[in-house]
């Protein structure tokens, strides 16, 4: 599969994500690189639109496994689903570590981006390889002229029982720790609202970011105007800006690890840095914490009294 797809991407003088540290899939994949892949029997392409969408229009062998399925409970979606769930999940797809597991979700926005990326940052900790994400989803694929169908496509159950590797995972434990040894890079990935503290996600219950952080704003992987995410070198820039001593861990955050993803994808698969993780439950986590968590850019008591006060009026009265 690996020398497949690497004749694959020299014959066609493919870039996307091109280094010496690249997986043998192409991590961005543009609806013409993706058609020719969908007749391989190592391909799965996993659509992530919730059902009614597919059920309306899909690529003909594409496989539906929305978004839902991967996220936490209400409370913090950011939480990762129990493991017996996640190995019934992966199993029902068909999925082994030999499979090219290509991930499409609606291509609506730069935030609709952030599904795609979190799964595929799942399915990488759950040890598939060969991974790839439809730049544009399905947005881009039917722009460009590309076959819709309706047909439910039949897969065979594998029994590939994968256990969740933690190396690109951290946990409140492991940020705490990085805040008391100022050892990681932290980078939030949140637009100036939650960043400074102005507003916050509904499950959280303070407001404001965690000590010494950097701001990446997850919109800058786009390109102006559009859903799609930029190449390689300018994910390189990007990076470029998340400021990290060498050896240290960086550490993706959002408020339900969503957006934070896009910033993962871009900072480890995009840009090729090493040891960056995803904070999966990321602020919503952090401020449920038992004990006092530590923050930064925390707004004064009064106007966090003023701005509870007007999220209940908007939620009592509108």
């Amino acid at each position: 599969m690996k020398n497949s797809l690497t004749r694959y991407a020299l014959g066609l003088g493919l870039g996307l994500g091109a280094t010496s540290w690249a997986l043998a899939a192409q991590p961005l994949l543009n609806p013409e690189q993706l058609q020719p892949l969908l007749q391989q029997a190592d391909v799965r392409l996993i659509d992530i639109r919730d059902p009614k969408a597919f059920e309306a229009g899909h690529i003909a062998q594409a496989a539906n496994a929305p978004y839902g399925k991967w996220r936490g409970p209400a409370t913090n979606p950011g939480e990762l689903p129990d493991q017996a769930k996640l190995v019934a999940l992966v199993q029902s797809l068909g999925l082994t570590p030999a499979t090219h597991a290509i991930v499409i979700s609606s291509g609506a926005d730069a935030t609709d981006f952030g599904a795609a990326a979190r799964v595929y940052w799942t399915l990488k900790s759950l040890g598939l390889k060969e991974l790839s994400i439809v730049n544009g989803g399905m947005k881009a694929w039917e722009s460009a002229g590309k076959p819709l169908g309706k047909t439910q496509v039949q897969i065979a159950p594998s029994s590939y029982a994968p256990t969740f590797d933690a190396n690109w995972l951290a946990t409140q434990q492991d940020v705490g720790k990085h805040i008391d040894l100022s050892n990681a890079a932290l980078v939030d990935s949140r637009p100036d609202a939650f960043y400074l503290g102005k507003t916050r996600a509904p499950a959280a219950k303070l407001s404001g970011t965690l000590p010494g952080a950097q701001q990446l704003d997850f919109n800058q992987w786009f390109v102006p105007g559009t859903s799609r995410f930029v190449d390689a070198a300018k994910a390189r820039e990007i990076a470029a800006k998340v400021q990290r001593p060498q050896g240290q861990d960086m550490v993706a955050f959002c408020n339900t690890g969503h957006w934070a993803a896009t910033d993962w994808f871009g900072l480890s698969e995009m840009a090729g840095l090493p040891n960056v993780k995803l904070y999966a439950g990321s602020m919503v986590d952090w401020t449920q914490s038992k004990d006092a968590p530590r923050m930064a850019n925390q707004p004064g008591r009064a106007q966090s009294l003023a701005y509870d006060a007007q999220k209940w009026w908007e939620k009592t009265f509108k």
